[in-house]
């Protein structure tokens, strides 16, 4: 199974120059967040850790679930539209593709001692529900005329005796198996008739279209000593999905009618990965109020450990202008696929430490900022016993991958809120740090926020608008000289629109 993932086109790369291994690129993709919650709380660009009084207190600082006065019941739908950008080989080719989801549904039991009681513990709340923490939605491609050195004939050639040259081999696009030479024999030789001793250089192109979601069920529960000390905890259980489907194409750029041209017409190969899994968490936070005016919260949470299962497939076709003849037989067409393969693995994500400020405005409102540590090269690879049998995958170079690319970064989340009466008006910005080491290019994501809400005895209506952007690199394959692996540059820009309704008794 490494070996048929090693060429799948899913790869992210940090820069051009880094050899790398498939699930490491996992365990980045299952690591990194982005700001989630209520609508309140995304018009706050996420930072919340010392604003309490939210479900979504749930999943950044459990210790605001103290400041509820009065028990809640929210739902949150929302839609995505993203659009991208790609560049490769000297051209540029634009997609974009939307999706509805549901950010978060929460419910919150409240109780809260009467004003006229001197106990110290003032009040507690008790909350358990569903938040969107990760988007796999996307949809990129590109195109163009790669060099002979960079194009799919390379990459089939370099894979002899794995998993693509069994591909290639049934298509008639490789020579032999088991055999390794280079950058010769570009095509089939194998006692077939016809010219196949160059493709030249070939249009090539790629779509790459990914699904999937992680989200997080908690439990938490939050309490306030003396309205001064708020404290709180809970456990998180997180299932993933996530879904790949690429599919590249090339094909010749000499006319058929040339009679120096070659057998050769396209192929099409396609590869479709689903990873599937289930984690958990726990996370402890507190909330220290000085003075009315000002509030300090911090919080910790456990590294995830996921349990993950997922199922790779992959085929490839071809096409011919000359019949190519192969014994008694010749064919115009040839396709060949790999049965799909299944394999289970375990992915440790980062502990994360976070720590912010709210200042309060009296009634108008208030101001708050977030600064979040991640370290994702502590992220690991491992086997785990599933159903009796434990796997023996040597994940050893992955994890090296991970320490060599990856690094710690801090995540800056700031936000603020007007209050005018009944209404509300959000607005923030967030900046998620790079976690590659090197790149050639910025890969930190910025997150743009706003919003508005309406505030009634026991309801309530937010709306709340997320402008995001970051760019990536990645990698179709990968060749042996990493200088003449092909490397797309992906911008990528989001703008998600989530409503939260409330209903308070």
């Amino acid at each position: 199974m490494k070996t048929l993932k090693f060429g799948l086109a899913v790869a992210l790369m940090g820069s051009a120059s880094h050899a790398f291994a498939q699930y490491n690129t996992d365990a980045l993709r299952f690591s990194q967040t982005q700001p989630t919650g209520t609508a309140r709380t995304l018009g706050l660009g996420g930072a919340s850790a010392a604003v309490g009084g939210d479900f979504g207190a749930a999943t950044i600082n459990p210790a605001g679930l103290g400041m509820f006065q009065r028990s809640e019941f929210t739902f949150s739908p929302g839609l995505s539209n993203l659009n991208s950008s790609s560049r490769a080989f000297g051209t540029t080719t634009s997609d974009s593709r939307s999706n509805l989801h549901i950010g978060s549904i929460g419910l919150v039991f409240a109780n809260r001692r009467p004003d006229d009681d001197t106990a110290p513990w003032r009040s507690g709340a008790f909350s358990f529900g569903f938040t969107r923490i990760g988007d796999y939605n996307s949809n990129f491609r590109y195109q163009g005329r790669p060099q002979l050195e960079q194009d799919i004939f390379q990459r089939l050639n370099e894979d002899r005796g794995a998993a693509l040259d069994d591909l290639a081999y049934d298509t008639y696009l490789t020579d032999s198996l088991n055999a390794n030479n280079g950058t010769t024999g570009r095509l089939v030789k194998r006692g077939i008739s016809g010219p196949f001793n160059d493709t030249g250089q070939l249009d090539q192109a790629e779509t790459v279209r990914t699904t999937g979601s992680q989200s997080q069920y908690d439990f938490a529960y939050g309490a306030s000593y003396m309205d001064k000390i708020y404290i709180g905890g809970g456990i998180g259980i997180v299932t993933s999905r996530y879904t790949s489907e690429n599919i590249i194409t090339a094909s010749d750029t000499e006319p058929v009618s040339n009679a120096a041209g070659t057998s050769f017409a396209s192929l099409t190969q396609r590869d479709f990965l689903e990873t599937k899994g289930t984690g958990f968490n726990a996370r402890i936070g507190i909330i220290y109020k000085p003075v009315d005016a000002l509030r300090i919260g911090a919080s910790v949470q456990t590294p995830t450990y996921h349990q993950f299962t997922e199922t790779y497939s992959s085929s490839l076709s071809a096409r011919f202008d000359k019949p190519v003849q192969v014994g008694s037989q010749s064919f115009n067409s040839a396709s060949s696929s790999l049965d799909p393969n299944i394999f289970d693995y375990a992915v440790t994500t980062p502990f994360r430490a976070t720590g912010g400020v709210a200042a309060v405005i009296g009634k108008y409102g208030f101001l708050s900022g977030d600064v979040e540590y991640v370290n994702y090269a502590s992220a690991n690879l491992s086997n785990y016993n599933n159903e009796g049998v434990t796997g023996n995958f040597d994940f050893g170079p992955d994890n090296d991958a991970i320490d060599n690319l990856y690094r710690s970064t801090v995540n800056l989340r700031v936000g603020g809120e007007v209050r005018a009466d009944i209404f509300r008006v959000r607005a923030g910005f967030a900046r998620y740090g790079s976690p590659y080491k090197s790149s050639a290019v910025d890969q930190a994501r910025t997150f743009y926020t706003g919003g508005v809400g309406l505030r009634q005895k026991n309801f309530f209506l937010d709306a709340a608008g997320v402008y995001s952007s970051g760019t990536r690199l990645y990698s179709p394959y990968s060749l042996r000289n990493a200088a003449n692996t092909p490397v797309v540059e992906v911008d990528n820009k989001r703008f998600t629109t989530t409503l939260t309704a409330g209903f308070m008794f």
